[in-house]
């Protein structure tokens, strides 16, 4: 076994798979150029229809520094995450990031319930990655954001990108109007398989008007924050036993900044109910864990650090290294430093499966 990651020199010499890079707009107006006279006044004149109270504030719970790293706000002004050439100076140079995922969360129409200006922001917010981050820096790549509330629309925005090598994936918010199994959003996942793309699943900020928690909303953050992973859990059960992946075979799911230790213990619940229960789902035909090791791909960021970091290598060996993708959520507080943050031992193929290669295999990055 190597060394841990820290205290090797090869570290220095790592290029990674970054999974996870969240780029902003510098002001609304970024947009403009790709939304129609329309939008434009819309937005000045209405802003976002967003079903959370006092959208002209941080959302609720409040997050010190809007979630952002403090010294990621750059010198010119604006939001972390704005600017390419400090991303550059901060994160892609010095951590030796091959390739950047990019998840733009930023006023994507995920969140937005006005469908005819979510349609309007999607597309927009679509250009604005491929021409001011993908085709400044070749080193980024793309997600195609699609409001998912609308899921014909949806399946018109993916076929229309999906030809543009850019674009890797598909994001969408597991914070949906209902259960992300449910049959009015197959039309996106059809599309999605038809098109060859993975879908990446990765928490919004807005949570469609729904508590973030199955027990209301939370008083801080830092419940905000977890309730991550219990929401993602709700919609992997929910994708399984409605019978998503028996209809759509060649479907596959990258979860992104949601955790991954609690899998495997999800996993055994899931197959002892189905295995007591199963008359009431036929469709379910193999036990629930089989579907979750075929179909779906576990980000790194946030990892939980247990006191002996030995767990976290039998999680992982549970889950399987050929399903694990390094994330650093650049620019967030809770940024993974690919230099330091890996505190168990590996192998070479389990780290180069870990940082690379797991990444390159599933979107298909040369």
């Amino acid at each position: 076994m190597n060394a841990p990651l820290k205290e090797t020199k090869a570290a220095q010499r790592l290029m990674i798979a970054d999974c996870d890079i969240h780029p902003v707009q510098r002001a609304p107006s970024d947009l403009y150029p790709w939304l129609s006279k329309r939008w434009i006044e819309h937005y000045e004149t209405f802003g976002p229809h967003i079903r959370c109270g006092l959208t002209g504030t941080q959302v609720y719970p409040r997050m010190t520094c809007a979630g952002q790293r403090a010294d990621a706000y750059p010198a010119s002004g604006g939001p972390p995450g704005c600017d390419l050439d400090l991303m550059r100076r901060q994160h892609l140079d010095p951590v030796g990031v091959e390739w950047g995922m990019l998840v733009a969360l930023s006023k994507g129409g995920m969140e937005e319930r006005n469908q005819d200006f979510a349609a309007a922001l999607s597309h927009a917010v679509n250009h604005w990655q491929i021409e001011e981050w993908v085709r400044k820096e070749p080193r980024l790549l793309a997600g195609i954001v699609v409001p998912q509330e609308d899921p014909d629309y949806a399946a018109r925005e993916i076929e229309e990108r999906a030809s543009e090598k850019a674009f890797r994936q598909i994001i969408i918010s597991p914070r949906s109007a209902e259960p992300l199994g449910r049959r009015r959003y197959w039309p996106l996942y059809a599309k999605a398989q038809e098109v060859g793309l993975p879908i990446g699943l990765h928490p919004a900020a807005f949570s469609g008007g729904y508590p973030s928690t199955g027990g209301g909303w939370p008083t801080y953050y830092m419940q905000e924050h977890y309730g991550f992973a219990t929401g993602v859990a709700g919609n992997i059960a929910s994708l399984v036993f409605e019978g998503v992946f028996e209809r759509f075979p060649k479907l596959r799911i990258a979860l992104i900044e949601s955790g991954f230790t609690w899998i495997p213990a999800m996993c055994w619940r899931m197959d002892k109910q189905w295995e007591r229960m199963r008359a009431e789902v036929p469709h379910v035909r193999r036990p629930p864990s089989e579907y979750i090791r075929e179909h779906f791909w576990f980000a790194t960021q946030p990892m939980e650090e247990p006191d002996n970091p030995a767990h976290l290598v039998d999680v992982i060996d549970w889950i399987g290294w050929d399903r694990m993708l390094f994330s650093t959520d650049y620019p967030h507080w809770d940024y993974d430093d690919p230099r330091y943050c890996i505190r168990f031992s590996m192998t070479d193929k389990q780290r180069d499966m870990l940082f690379r290669d797991n990444a390159r295999k599933l979107y298909g990055l040369t």
